[in-house]
């Protein structure tokens, strides 16, 4: 089987699985977030109560932790949501929203890859920043830095946490144990759509739970939403009218669009 025949049998697993995906998430983007989990099939929940989260964390199949509207209070249930996951086995995903832009948003980050998640996913100068890498300040939620210069830092944080590393960009690009995979995916337009990194974020959650070989996984979940982004904008007037016709193309991407566009290399 091709690797783009077996991303696609990945595409498929969480179509039948419908595994339920904790979200911490920031309250910018939770809908947004949801509805790109039920499209690709996943079963979305949004807890963040310190009092709930280990409950939600026991029987959901993965968690993610987005800490995109970070404050003190989520910050503790964020932490008590990693340490339950990571006693538990469960996967995880960490995106390190803004990372290097406070000192605040840098300790819980450094506090959150202690519970080792299974995928980091972020920008180039958020990876950079969590790997402290980056010599240069970042700019709010956006990337300062383009997605291959963040390689030797993603490795590092590959090697010092063990969490497969996904850099988005222009060329999104998935650091695993035995090799790097490069998807040459997606439109300019969808960095006008606020939150679909944060989306990304949690469809990996919904492959994470689906799929046992996280790198696959995270490479599937990359390249799918990164696919329909690309056709979806084919149809689109502009980022209002896109957030929408991406919604319908997770939903309804079929094995041949899939396979006939999908860019993908190995490093």
């Amino acid at each position: 089987m091709t690797m783009e025949k077996n991303l696609w049998k990945h595409v498929l697993s969480v179509r039948q699985q419908s595994p339920l995906v904790h979200n911490i998430t920031n309250y910018v983007v939770m809908n947004n977030t949801a509805n790109a989990l039920l499209a690709a099939g996943a079963s979305p929940i949004m807890a963040h109560a310190k009092s709930e989260v280990r409950d939600m964390v026991t029987i959901a199949g993965s968690l993610v932790i987005n800490i995109g509207t970070l404050d003190e209070y989520w910050s503790e249930a964020m932490l008590i949501a990693a340490e339950t996951a990571h006693s538990l086995g469960k996967p995880w995903v960490l995106d390190p929203v803004g990372a290097g832009a406070t000192s605040f948003r840098d300790d819980v980050l450094q506090q959150l890859l202690q519970f080792r998640p299974a995928v980091i996913r972020g920008n180039a100068s958020e990876i950079m920043a969590l790997a402290k890498k980056n010599q240069t300040t970042t700019k709010g939620v956006d990337s300062t830095a383009q997605s291959n210069e963040a390689l030797t830092a993603g490795a590092s944080l590959l090697e010092q946490y063990g969490a497969v590393v996904c850099i988005s960009g222009a060329l999104d690009f998935i650091i695993g144990h035995k090799q790097i995979i490069c998807i040459g995916n997606g439109h300019p337009l969808m960095t006008k759509v606020t939150g679909l990194g944060c989306s990304a974020s949690a469809i990996v959650g919904a492959f994470i739970a689906a799929v046992e070989n996280k790198t696959e996984a995270a490479t599937a979940a990359m390249a799918l939403l990164g696919i329909a982004g690309e056709l979806a904008e084919k149809h689109s007037q502009g980022p209002g009218s896109l957030q929408l016709k991406l919604i319908d193309k997770l939903y309804n991407i079929s094995e041949e669009e899939f396979l006939n566009n999908i860019k993908i290399t190995l490093q």
